[in-house]
């Protein structure tokens, strides 16, 4: 086996295993996510990902013993032909959350879409982008 093949061996698997963790965007800790609302209209990709941090958070986290933050992302759905207005996709999701009827914690997950604005507000249509 020449030294080419040996390296492209030994490189390979590496490139695998790093690529993920070089792509993934960071998250940002956010109070509330209408920081990661705007972020996501803004963005080129049309996505923003944050950790919800606060009291409120802090509170969620405790009463179901989750073992991990409340995780924030956020992805563009479609683009309105009103300047700065998006359909979202919101996702809450948490690991290790305890619901009093399970038997083991489990991810718990909430998506829900949001027509919005970069002003906060709602479009006044909901016309698509050319």
């Amino acid at each position: 086996m020449s030294r080419r093949t040996i390296l492209r061996m030994a490189v390979l698997p590496l490139a695998i295993l790093w690529t993920p963790w070089v792509l993934a965007q960071p998250r940002v800790a956010v109070p509330d996510a209408r920081h990661l609302l705007i972020s996501a209209i803004d963005a080129p990709d049309g996505q923003a990902h944050g950790i919800l941090t606060g009291e409120l958070a802090d509170a969620i986290t405790r009463h179901f013993k989750a073992t991990s933050p409340i995780h924030v992302d956020v992805s563009t759905a479609k683009r309105y032909a009103q300047d700065g207005c998006r359909r979202l996709k919101v996702s809450f999701w948490q690991d290790g959350v305890l619901l009093s009827n399970a038997n083991a914690p489990r991810r718990q997950t909430i998506e829900f879409g949001i027509d919005y604005c970069r002003d906060g507000m709602a479009p006044k249509s909901l016309k698509a982008a050319p």
